[in-house]
């Protein structure tokens, strides 16, 4: 009989939340006087509930839960992002398919719109995770622009303002010509395979007046087949190039310069060698000419360059290239900006103004070889970045920004060294390490309307001041009312960075209070007790927390950081749309359970391995489910309900063995979770309920009734050990044992105590040990001479072991009708070996002629197989050249064969020797 869920998982999570059961007080008749705090990373307010919300939010829950019914008076902390750019691009997307500007519309009304959409439409994802079954204080739900997230974000802006932690200037930042202002973080870099154009940038006249005078001899010296042209090259071309900077190029020598973004060469400022290259150093301080333009720039010398790359010349544009922006602040070289925030090319760039800059890219090319200013072309493959949201083409760009200094990081550096946070993986320490102390300065301002806006105001009389209010009344310093507000607004991860504080009331001021937050909640709650999320927002996420929160109130957010892996599909892919390999957790929900789910998911997080998700391993799962429930059902027809374990008194061997065993498993299961090992929690609770309480437990009580309810007693408090990991059927069965009904008032397993582990009883668990070997040895001897499942007239044992009082478990479970105990080997028989003991079936009347040839010919495909993988492996070439994995996998392949082997010639033995 298979558990369908049907609709207990919504109702019964009705229940629970319409019961308070998520909230911090939910459990105070258990209360320990203890705290936890856990903070949901607040999904964005656009999105939809992937794979990997999945497992972040199963393993928070697990630790909720598990927290909760410890005794802990537990905060798991939800709530959503404004999602800055994301949000403001639906919206806008919404308003374009019906003809409509955003700025057609104005600031205020636009915002009016996104505030709609977000009441009517965002926050799907909220009913995906009650989908899932977690367990967050939803009363307790916040917004990262509701009125108190708004204060604490104003709070620490003018805080890191004053402290002179934020300032504001030109800087070189990655620019999306869509999104405007990008952080490091947020651009995400892809191999590209593109172009490699090599220009040529012709010498001025004044610079040489023949080769002799730039390099003395130039085919030795200057590499004139790659670098220079001689008239004769240049004849096909010299006849097209009137201006200036093409006069009479074809006797003019040139230098080629490499790029990948010819449409930036209008911006370049100079032309860079390296001053130990010697052949350029008689060119270093002289003059090119930028090709179309005729505009002179200077050839300077810089280490940076690196001789052995293209052909030793590196054209410089300080105002589009990263390391060219430095190269540029060293020589003191013109910035000169080329195109516009939206990309379009301004009026340095001639005749191509007016275009936008990739679409302009192969025009520009066009013009350039048909001037005879390309020396070639050549495929190239390197890496490009592009808007984490949008995807567009990012663009190194200066602009005036905001800031976060890099040095706020200082002080969450020092304290995670000194142990006061751990990572778990214990190795994402050095990634934190490496990121964090080359912490760039974090540009925060980004050119959107929807989100916080910087609250910087500039007044007519040139005071710039921040400020706490949201709308204040005039200028600090001359009273005026002629004032404006900054209009960018802030990244988004400055508002998310403050979660962990701004939640508990930090910088709230009197907004929300006594409703989403309370007065002791920092005193309670901080620092959480832990964080757990994906590796992939480390930088994004975790890092900003650790330094906006130790900031802000000098301690750390998190005593442990939990890092899970990416959840990949089953042959280890990254899931993408793509690919065609996303897996939908809502599908999953409606074709497996919530339950099932979460358990797949949780069995395959093992720490610091991917996760490959399968279908076959949601399979494993709900053929557990219905384990169990099948299990449950057993029980229930021997007895109507079971008493709570606490009540129970074990009298029978079989309860007090499984007793046992659960004691066991508690104790494991609590300090796998403790750890953070949640795969191993979960198989333990596997390993008990599947095959020691199902396949051994219920199979033995079938043999002793007057175990059954000791059995269900302790079925019951399993079902209080499952619960973390699959509450709606732990929930269900729990009920259905008890003769009790949630639905009726009857209380819930999530606020009921753990489990907590008794003694373990080494004495009744070795008897049954020898019990189940015993049954597993019969078995096995039956097998041989082909009576697997049918029932025999007897079975002898010999063991050291007095078993004579569990006979009736071993007569059942093996089939027959009688077990003798024998102290010496019994002829005339099949015999089997086991470690502890020897068990032996009488072969009077069985035709073995059969059964040996049978043997016999296992036996000669066996000789075969460790024949060939021995020699396999004994071939010095093979070992040498195979794959670490093969190696393996044909070690253990001929282990197992010459066990196999070594057994059918047991079983022959034992057969002809009779």
């Amino acid at each position: 009989m298979a558990y369908e869920a049907g609709q207990i998982e919504s109702k019964y999570y009705k229940i629970w939340e319409e019961r308070g059961h998520f909230e911090t007080d939910a459990n105070a008749d258990i209360a320990n006087g203890k705290s936890f705090c856990i903070m949901m990373p607040p999904p964005n307010v656009t999105g939809v509930l992937h794979i990997g919300h999945a497992l972040t939010f199963t393993l928070q829950d697990i630790m909720t839960r598990y927290k909760r019914m410890d005794g802990f008076k537990t905060l798991w902390q939800p709530g959503l992002d404004h999602a800055g750019i994301a949000t403001q691009n639906v919206v806008e997307k919404q308003l374009l398919a019906q003809g409509i500007k955003k700025e057609e519309l104005g600031r205020e009304k636009f915002l009016e719109r996104v505030w709609e959409w977000k009441e009517k439409s965002g926050g799907q994802i909220v009913y995906q995770m009650r989908r899932l079954g977690i367990s967050p204080a939803w009363s307790r739900e916040r917004f990262t622009m509701d009125e108190g997230l708004k204060n604490a974000v104003r709070e620490a802006f003018c805080n890191l303002y004053e402290a002179g932690l934020i300032v504001r200037g030109n800087y070189m930042v990655n620019w999306c010509t869509h999104d405007g202002a990008l952080s490091d973080v947020e651009v995400e870099h892809k191999a590209n395979k593109g172009k490699l154009y090599h220009l040529r940038y012709f010498l001025c006249e004044n610079s040489s007046s023949n080769h002799s005078e730039i390099g003395g001899d130039c085919e030795a010296d200057l590499g004139v087949a790659q670098n220079f042209a001689s008239a004769d090259r240049m004849s096909n071309s010299s006849s097209e190039q009137n201006s200036s900077s093409t006069k009479d190029a074809s006797k003019r020598p040139y230098i080629v310069v490499a790029t990948t973004r010819p449409e930036t060469y209008f911006g370049d400022t100079a032309v860079m060698v390296n001053p130990n290259d010697e052949r350029y150093k008689d060119l270093i301080g002289k003059f090119v000419e930028l090709p179309l333009l005729g505009r002179k720039i200077k050839i300077i010398a810089d280490e940076h360059v690196d001789m052995s790359f293209g052909t030793g010349c590196v054209k410089v544009t300080p105002a589009h290239d990263t390391n060219d922006y430095e190269v540029g602040n060293r020589h003191n070289l013109e910035f000169i900006t080329i195109f516009d925030e939206k990309g379009i090319l301004n009026e340095h760039c001639g005749e191509f103004k007016g275009l936008e800059r990739l679409e302009a890219r192969d025009k520009i090319v066009a013009e350039l070889e048909s001037k005879g200013f390309v020396e070639k072309i050549e495929d190239y493959e390197n890496q490009v970045g592009y808007c984490y949201r949008c995807k567009n083409v990012v663009e190194p760009y200066i602009s005036k920004q905001w800031f976060v200094k890099s040095k706020i990081a200082k002080d969450a550096i020092e304290r995670v060294n000194k142990g006061q946070s751990e990572f778990y993986p214990s190795h994402w320490i050095n990634s934190f390490n490496a990121w964090m102390r080359e912490l760039k300065d974090w540009c925060i301002s980004r050119q959107l309307w929807w989100g916080h806006q910087i609250p910087v105001f500039y007044c007519e009389c040139g005071h710039e001041w921040a400020d706490r209010v949201e709308k204040p009344s005039k200028c600090p310093k001359c009273g005026g009312a002629n004032f404006a507000q900054d209009p960018d607004v802030l990244d988004t991860w400055f508002s998310s960075g403050l979660w962990p504080i701004s939640t508990l009331g930090w910088g709230n001021g009197a907004a929300l209070k006594n409703s989403k937050w309370f007065e002791s909640d920092l005193k309670e709650f901080y620092p959480n007790s832990m964080l757990i999320t994906g590796f992939d927002i480390l930088f994004f996420w975790v890092a900003r927390m650790m330094f906006q929160s130790s900031q802000a109130v000098g301690e750390l957010p998190f005593k442990d950081i939990y890092l899970h892996a990416l959840v990949k599909d089953k042959d280890g892919k990254k899931m993408s749309k793509s690919s065609g390999n996303v897996v939908d957790p809502l599908e999953k929900i409606d074709e497996f359970s919530a339950d099932i789910l979460r358990f797949t998911l949780t069995m395959l997080c093992v720490q610091g391995r991917d996760i490959r998700m399968s279908d076959e391993a949601m399979v494993i799962s709900r053929n557990f489910t219905n384990k169990i429930y099948n299990a449950s059902r057993f029980l229930l027809m021997n007895a109507s309900s079971f008493a709570n374990l606490e009540q129970s008194e074990i009298k029978t061997p079989l309860g007090a063995y499984l007793l046992s065993r659960f004691n066991a498993c508690v104790t494991e299961v609590r300090k796998n979770i403790d750890e953070y090992r949640f795969n191993d929690a979960a198989s333990a609770i596997y390993r008990f309920l599947w095959n020691e309480f199902c396949d051994w437990g219920i199979e033995l009580s079938k043999a002793d009734k007057s175990a059954v309810a000791e059995l269900g007693s302790i079925f019951k408090e399993s079902m209080k050990l499952l619960h973390p990991f699959m509450p709606f059927i732990s929930e269900h069965l729990w009920h259905e044992m008890s003769g009790t009904s949630l639905e009726a008032g009857a209380k819930s397993v999530m606020i009921m105590r753990y489990p907590v582990a008794g003694e373990q009883n080494e004495s009744i668990e070795k008897l049954f040990n020898l019990v189940i070997e015993s049954i597993v040895s019969i078995r096995r001897a039956k097998a041989v001479v082909d009576l697997g499942n049918a029932k025999i007239a007897k079975a002898f044992l010999r063991s050291n072991t007095d078993l004579s009082e569990f006979s009736h478990f071993i007569k059942l479970l093996a089939k027959c009708e009688n077990v003798e105990f024998i102290s010496e080997i019994k002829a005339g028989c099949v015999r089997d070996v086991s470690e502890n003991l020897e068990s032996f079936i009488e072969l009077a009347g069985i035709d073995t002629a059969p059964i040996l040839k049978r043997l016999n010919a296992q036996k000669t495909k066996l000789e075969k197989e460790v024949a060939k993988l021995g020699a396999m492996l004994s071939n010095e070439k093979f070992v040498a050249n195979a794959p670490a994995d093969v190696l393996a996998t044909n070690k253990e392949a001929l282990q197992i064969a010459a066990s196999k082997l070594e057994k059918v010639n047991n079983e022959i033995e034992s057969l002809e020797n009779i």
